[in-house]
């Protein structure tokens, strides 16, 4: 009896003691891993000359995958086609590389891998890792560096591909369409860039958004930059090499038109269509008339005409001042567009705007008498009204109070369209603010090199708001902002058209130089700001 109930304290006692050393708490795994991949070796080495591989192996102490690598790894010069690269999708300690491409004579190739070896766990990268060879001698090693800025938008974009084309007996400037450049490197997130290992000569830098990942220019899709003067390497290692980067206006093409209403064609086109015409071949009534009018949104042209005729097809000749072509496009009776009316700046109507009146249709005649114009007092408001036939619009000129309801009327047949429309009685409310529900900018420009300037107001997204033309050192007034943020850019107008213009590779023009405050500007109601802009 004695023994069990020894045994049975003895129990007790352990399974206590058990109790009280457990505790309640957190497992901790230790400190996250911030360690990158290191290098280990690689086979060939690094830095090899004479090189005659197909194969390259490059080993790391953890295993490592490869993040983004088409966009993140650039082998320079460039191969066709390009080498595979594994692993994809998976991990392992190596990086294996196979070669393709016959590899050129005495000729040092760099590989970077920008930020994509990654260890497997917590994906920190090994950055901007290299692996060098040659397949000469000795190694070239002359380097140059440099920036991109977009030419038009205050913030520049990624991923911008920068390359060096050789000057020798076979360069001309047509090659960067059709050839892959001698070097190439990339800015990846910043705005940077670094070619290294280059060897000496006489080269052509420039840059590209290259959209299609080819290092070919392609202007329908990419921006492109250039130095205007050569590259001597090694004299020009010390400088630092600035590009601006533009979209080209297309050489201009016309597109086959497609009919898409009764009295409607669309036309569309590339470049630029300020002097583009269209003249029907085709046999058409005495009385035919055309309207054009350009599409706000796309480059196209809206091509109206009346009356309508019976046909199976039409042949049309469009020209500018250096092209010409004919087109022929299938024709059938449709159905007959209607007239709709709307409003160009909605309900509210800013104190400094006129009314906008826009149509589905081209606008041909108005009736003022069919028109009313009152205010909240239902008292009538003298007015002017004048259509745009180039925009489309009807202006109604009117004098605006603060604070005030306005209501235009347009009564059954008080416009009539192109194609013979009436409207139905429709009507349009606008408000407008008080005056201090507004804010006033009031600009001097400070150190301008030369005049003319285009000062424009944008938002955030850099759409103008306002803008004017200055010739002279003088204050701007930029007044009715409603409360927000406001960009302010500055254009230097060369050619004096009151607009920015792009740059051509070809013809060696670089764009317009665009300067922004570094600054967005906070406007509030009812507020003046007096901001000095010196330019740099």
């Amino acid at each position: 009896m004695s023994k069990k109930l020894n045994m049975v304290l003895v129990t007790l006692m352990l399974l206590v003691l058990v109790i009280s050393c457990a505790k309640k708490g957190t497992i901790n795994g230790g400190p996250k891993d911030e360690t990158p991949p290191v290098f280990i070796k690689a086979t060939p080495p690094d830095f090899s000359t004479n090189f005659n591989s197909d194969e390259i192996r490059i080993y790391f102490d953890e295993y490592i995958t490869l993040k983004d690598p088409q966009k993140q790894i650039i082998i320079s010069p460039p191969m066709d086609p390009k080498p595979t690269i594994t692993p994809l999708g998976g991990a392992n300690k190596f990086i294996k590389i196979k070669f393709l491409d016959t590899l050129l004579e005495n000729t040092t190739y760099s590989i970077n891998f920008g930020e994509s070896v990654v260890d497997n766990n917590e994906g920190n990268p090994n950055p901007f890792f290299r692996y060098v060879f040659s397949t000469g001698d000795f190694l070239d090693s002359l380097s140059i560096k440099g920036n991109i800025t977009d030419a038009l938008q205050k913030k520049t974009d990624p991923n911008i591909t920068v390359a060096l084309y050789e000057i020798d007996e076979e360069y001309s400037d047509s090659l960067i369409y059709t050839k892959v450049p001698r070097y190439v490197t990339n800015t990846l997130d910043s705005t940077s860039f670094n070619f290294y290992n280059l060897k000496e000569g006489k080269f052509k830098l420039i840059a590209l958004q290259d959209a299609s990942n080819n290092y070919t220019y392609e202007p329908k899709l990419d921006k492109i930059g250039f130095y205007e003067e050569i590259v001597n390497l090694p004299e020009d290692t010390a400088k630092v090499f600035n590009i601006t980067l533009f979209k080209e206006i297309l050489d201009f093409k016309a597109i086959k038109p497609k009919q898409v209403s009764k009295n409607e064609f669309i036309f569309p086109f590339e470049g630029n269509a300020d002097s583009m015409k269209i003249k029907l071949l085709s046999q058409a009534p005495d009385n035919f008339e055309t309207r054009t009018i350009p599409d706000k949104e796309k480059d196209t042209l809206h091509y109206w005409f009346r009356p309508f005729f019976e046909a199976d097809s039409l042949i049309f000749e469009v020209t500018n001042s250096k092209y010409q072509d004919t087109l022929i496009t299938r024709f059938k009776d449709q159905y007959k567009d209607s007239l709709k009316l709307s409003s160009v700046y909605g309900s509210s109507l800013p104190l400094n705007k006129n009314v906008l009146i826009s149509a589905s249709t081209p606008l041909d005649s108005i009736n003022e008498q069919q028109i009313t114009l009152t205010d909240k007092d239902t008292i009538a408001v003298p007015f002017s009204i004048a259509v745009d036939t180039y925009k489309n619009e009807a202006k109604v000129v009117f004098e605006k109070a603060e604070q005030n309801i306005y209501s235009l009327t347009f009564l059954p047949e008080a416009i009539k369209d192109f194609v013979g429309n009436v409207n139905d009685t429709v009507s349009f409310n606008f408000r407008t603010k008080k005056l201090a529900d507004y804010g006033t900018i009031f600009l001097t420009l400070e150190n301008v090199e030369s005049y003319p300037v285009l000062v424009q107001i944008t938002n955030e997204k850099e759409e103008v708001i306002l803008e004017q033309v200055s010739t002279k050192q003088e204050t701007l007034t930029f007044d009715y902002l409603d409360p927000a943020k406001y960009l302010i850019r500055v254009i230097f107008d060369t050619n004096n058209n009151a607009k920015w213009d792009t740059g051509n590779f070809l013809q060696g023009i670089q764009p317009e130089v665009v300067r922004y405050f570094p600054e967005a500007i906070d406007v509030r109601a009812n507020w003046e700001i007096k901001q000095t802009f010196i330019l740099e």
